[in-house]
């Protein structure tokens, strides 16, 4: 895979979390909260950060299927085999409320797979990165870009994922901060009678992908509804530490640029030891 799509991304997501942040940071911002179709918050962060995301993905040849952008049908978007998908702003909710779980996710998907992701915290300045053929990584106190930065010279300083250090004799579970349905606190229940110790982690956005990943969760259970921009950056992620994410209840993976954007119901698992 070439490396400027991975580069270019990541250059993306860093740009919209100094948009991100000049909204968040600001105490007399106006977030411009609207509703949208389904309910859900919308603000003006997402909507800047959209604008700074499409418009460094300009310069590659791919389309993107961005949560704040142009809705193209389906019988269009059928002849896309590769394609950015994107959510500008995961974690709408989170940061109104102001805590800080909030993420930029930016996935490169092929033929369905989702081949490259980058998830940024702009709170934490934690870079996620990943490519199928080259891994997975977590690169700490990063806002900008260097001068003299190319992957390489990212990788160097990044943690691969998962890192040996965050392994546990406790079964952890993230769920959800904000959508823990009675069909997780179920499966929550199962586990219990499954494992000796089992500790529940809850979690804004994709951020509960990303500790499954890094080795500190041993499941993430989604009993609820997704679309495909809330999890493509997070299962390319997933996908290149070694683990994977799966339709409930079978051994599919997740798919990318489907007719419906909704995503089926899903279990990520890490890497098996």
């Amino acid at each position: 895979m070439d490396k400027n799509i991975l580069y270019t991304a990541i250059q993306a997501a860093l740009k919209a979390g100094e948009e991100i942040m000049t909204v968040y940071t600001d105490p007399e911002a106006d977030f411009e909260i609207e509703k949208k179709a389904d309910n859900s918050p919308l603000t003006i962060a997402d909507r800047k950060s959209h604008a700074v995301i499409a418009d460094a993905l300009a310069s590659t040849p791919y389309p993107i299927l961005s949560e704040e952008g142009k809705k193209t049908p389906p019988e269009e978007r059928t002849g896309w085999k590769e394609l950015w998908i994107v959510d500008p702003l995961d974690g709408t909710k989170e940061f109104i409320k102001r805590n800080g779980e909030f993420t930029v996710n930016i996935a490169y998907v092929k033929d369905g797979q989702p081949q490259a992701g980058v998830i940024y915290i702009p709170v934490k300045q934690q870079l996620y990165f990943a490519d199928i053929e080259t891994g997975a990584y977590r690169l700490d106190h990063i806002t900008t870009l260097r001068e003299n930065d190319c992957m390489e010279t990212l990788t160097a300083r990044a943690h691969r994922l998962p890192e040996p250090g965050n392994r546990h004799d406790n079964f952890v579970i993230v769920a959800s901060r904000s959508h823990l349905t009675p069909e997780t606190e179920a499966y929550i229940g199962e586990m219990k009678k499954k494992h000796h110790e089992v500790e529940t982690v809850s979690s804004g956005s994709s951020l509960k992908i990303c500790l499954v990943a890094e080795g500190k969760a041993d499941v993430y259970p989604r009993f609820a509804p997704t679309m495909e921009w809330d999890t493509a950056a997070g299962h390319a992620i997933v996908r290149a530490a070694g683990g994977e994410m799966y339709q409930a209840g079978s051994d599919k993976p997740l798919t990318y640029n489907k007719a419906d954007l909704l995503n089926p119901w899903f279990i990520v698992l890490p890497r098996k030891s």
